[in-house]
């Protein structure tokens, strides 16, 4: 028999080994790593006590022996019903463990740590066993409680574990079966120990060899014979062919999708290689890698995707490889779909912008030796088709026009949608022609149902300039040859021109230097006097003009059009209404009582309040407000005539002179003159210049200043360039005059030694 050596041996490479187990659980981080932890961790403490018992050569050392023993199965029993409740969370039900057991093993080992001083549990004796004295543990009433306690867990353990053996699936019962057979083993040993009364507990073995076996079976167990049988099952059934082949290349195995795809049994499929390489039209070889083939042709065309993957032993050696086919027809199919959708509009079919945009440059690219016309396509006012049939009718429109299109521009053009009622077409030079352009859509009736519209359509064409790569460039030019004739229904096609090009070129370059011009005062106030009928100079219109660094003096119509286009109008009338004030001011400190009168562009009013801002200069300089007078054209009227009567009526209100000018330029009508709330009609001496007949002109004039005067408002009449004209007026009853036969334009200086001498 073994010594009492041996066995504390034994015991202690035990506790070592589950030791290393814990550390090496913790380390491994998976699901089961702190339950396997703490229960290897649980088997130490019964060891070491049945160490100390077996080694121990004093009476007190054999009862620490036993306490450590007996409490420390309890705390085994503890951490196996948590281990069983990790360990079999995969099946069952899912119920949580109850707490109660904690409970109970806690209450036993305070029972029997209470032994010390009640001497109720065990009393310890000596005895000789094989020759030599061992200390051995006499169980009393507290040592029967306290093996019902634990006992009753671990068979409950069993139990737990024999049922999740025979619930759980083939693949993991193995996990659940070894567990049990191994708890059934250790608590058959220990019972035998326990019957055998011999002081050495061999059974610790049993719990230690568990302890590892858990490890093992926890952290590293996989049941690899069944996943192979497994996985081949789900190969042999997958819907992807697979071939297995030796390192030498020949085929050994197939799968039934194998099979069907290449017409061989799985069990002769010898030839299989060669019907692949037939098949795809590739060459097999050993290797990762990955191909992508088709086969048949129209709506029988299948897409597949040739995966090959070397296999290698747990040594680094090859032993064979697989080829996987999978028939990825509807994922490409999809990604052709969505490609489509991506790139064509929905409602046309055509090339949505963006796709246009890039075939467009390809082909530029491409074809270097090609010249090219970018059209840009309007059907006008489409919004009105809407707006009558509704957005259906709207979009069979769109649709029919798109059907046009198609129909007419040949392969070699590239065509698409680029928004709304517009479309943009890329044409080879030698196919453009506007004269069938014009034939075919100048007249397009759309129909359908009993609804009828002839659509209008507009082309802007522009001639590609090879310098100019971005293609958006292109079709802003193309639009923006449109725009010429936009308001001209008569017209239906405008080329980009060099004219044109300058004409951007220059709105781009004042647009660039307007705000260094304003800041160094290059755009300055000219003054044009207004004249009473004594001749007396009794105010001016303030009127902007540009002294450019580089050209000069610039007129007015250089610029002014310019800026009323791209809306920076509104920055020079700022600029003149403060540099008004500032002359005002500085006449008012010189004792001159006179005003001036200043311009409100209609663009004025989208960007500002404009009778707040003019309020509040007025009140910065300390003017009166009848000094600063505000003109507003006629045609400001046109849109939103209301608004700007309401604007009228503010100024008025807070006591400043309103001016209509240009009346009789161009939508003069009595019934505005009725409603306009104004204090100064500057009527345009076109009236006098554009008829033939001189007296009918005189007494339209005539009538006009009476009309004025009997509605309260003054007559200013601007463009009299002449004596005749101007006592011709005179006699009229118009009270204010300006024009060329007072005086041009001047600047501030030259405009006031004239008032000076006039004055005198």
């Amino acid at each position: 028999m073994f010594s009492r050596s041996f066995y504390a041996g034994l015991f202690s490479v035990l506790i070592l080994a589950l030791i290393a187990c814990t550390v090496s659980s913790i380390r491994h981080h998976k699901a089961l790593s702190k339950a396997v932890a703490r229960l290897d961790l649980a088997f130490i403490p019964p060891i070491l006590g049945n160490a100390l018992i077996i080694m121990a050569q004093r009476r007190y050392v054999a009862l620490i022996g036993c306490y450590t023993y007996y409490i420390g199965m309890d705390l085994v029993i503890f951490e196996l019903l948590r281990f069983t409740e990790a360990y079999c969370k995969g099946a069952g039900k899912h119920k949580k463990a109850p707490r109660w057991p904690a409970f109970v093993l806690a209450a036993d080992a305070l029972q029997l740590l209470a032994n010390i001083f009640t001497a109720h549990a065990f009393k310890v004796d000596w005895t000789v066993y094989n020759n030599e004295v061992f200390y051995i543990m006499k169980p009393l009433i507290g040592q029967a409680f306290h093996r019902v306690v634990d006992y009753g867990f671990f068979l409950a353990i069993i139990i737990t574990f024999a049922i999740n053996t025979f619930k759980a699936s083939r693949i993991y019962r193995e996990r659940y079966s070894i567990i049990l057979v191994t708890l059934i083993a250790v608590g058959v040993w220990e019972t035998i120990d326990i019957f055998a009364k011999i002081p050495i507990d061999r059974s610790m073995i049993g719990f230690g060899a568990f302890g590892i076996l858990v490890y093992y079976f926890s952290i590293h167990y996989r049941p690899l014979k069944l996943l192979d049988r497994m996985l081949s099952g789900i190969v042999s059934n997958g819907n992807d062919a697979c071939f297995i082949f030796t390192p030498r290349g020949r085929c050994v195995w197939v799968n039934k999708a194998a099979s069907v795809l290449v017409g061989v049994k799985e069990d002769d499929c010898g030839n299989a290689p060669e019907l692949v390489e037939y098949l795809f039209n590739t060459k097999l070889r050993k290797g990762n890698w990955s191909e992508q083939h088709s086969t048949g042709a129209g709506e029988c065309m299948r897409y597949y995707l040739l995966e090959n993957r070397d296999v290698v032993n747990e040594k680094g050696i090859q032993s064979g490889y697989y080829l996987k086919v999978k028939d990825i027809t509807e994922e490409q199919l999809k990604i052709r779909r969505d490609l489509y959708e991506a790139t064509h509009d929905r409602l046309t079919g055509l090339y949505t912008k963006e796709h246009l945009f890039q075939a467009i440059k390809s082909e530029i690219d491409v074809n270097k030796n090609t010249d090219y016309m970018i059209l840009f396509v309007n059907i006008k006012s489409f919004k009105v088709v809407n707006d009558i049939f509704g957005n259906d009718f709207g979009d069979y429109a769109i649709s029919s026009f798109a059907d046009k299109f198609r129909e007419f521009f040949s392969k070699g053009c590239i065509y698409g949608r680029l928004a709304g009622a517009t479309f943009g077409v890329l044409i080879p030079k030698d196919e453009y022609d506007e004269h069938m352009i014009e034939q075919e859509f100048a007249h397009i009736n759309i129909k359908k149902d009993k609804a009828k519209y002839p659509l209008q359509i507009q082309i802007g064409v522009y001639e590609v300039d090879r310098e100019v790569t971005d293609v958006s460039i292109m079709f802003s030019n193309a639009r923006l040859a449109l725009s010429t004739i936009e308001s001209d229904d008569a017209k239906h096609i405008a080329y980009y021109d060099e004219d044109l090009r300058n004409e951007i070129l220059w709105d781009q370059e004042l647009t660039a230097q307007l705000a260094d011009a304003i800041k160094n005062r290059d755009i300055r106030p000219y003054l044009q006097p207004i004249a009473d009928s004594d001749g007396n100079i009794v105010g001016c219109e303030a009127l902007a003009r540009w002294i450019h660094k580089d050209y000069g003096f610039l007129a007015p119509i250089r610029f002014i059009p310019s800026l009323e286009k791209n809306g920076l109008i509104a920055e020079i009338d700022r600029y003149m209404w403060r540099c008004s004030c500032e002359i005002l001011s500085a006449w008012k400190k010189r004792g001159w009582d006179m005003f001036l009168s200043v311009n409100i562009s209609p663009k004025d009013f989208y960007y500002m309040d404009v009778p707040k801002y003019i309020k509040g200069l007025v009140r910065e300089y300390g003017l009166e407000p009848r000094q600063l007078r505000v003109e507003i054209t006629e045609s400001v009227m046109v849109n939103d005539a209301d608004k700007i009567i309401a604007i009228m009526d503010e100024f008025r209100d807070a006591g400043f002179i309103v001016e209509m000018d240009d009346f009789g330029s161009g939508y003069s009508s009595l019934n505005m003159l009725k409603t306009l709330p104004v204090d100064v009609l500057k009527i345009d001496m076109n009236f006098l210049g554009k008829s033939d007949d001189e007296q009918r002109a005189d007494t339209i004039v005539k009538n006009i200043i009476n009309l004025s005067l009997d509605l309260g408002m003054t007559a200013l009449t601007e463009g009299v360039e002449t004596q005749d004209q101007y006592d011709g007026l005179a006699e009229m009853g118009c009270k204010l005059f300006q024009g060329y036969y007072f005086s041009k334009p001047l600047p501030v200086d030259e405009l006031e030694e004239l008032v000076i001498v006039k004055n005198k």
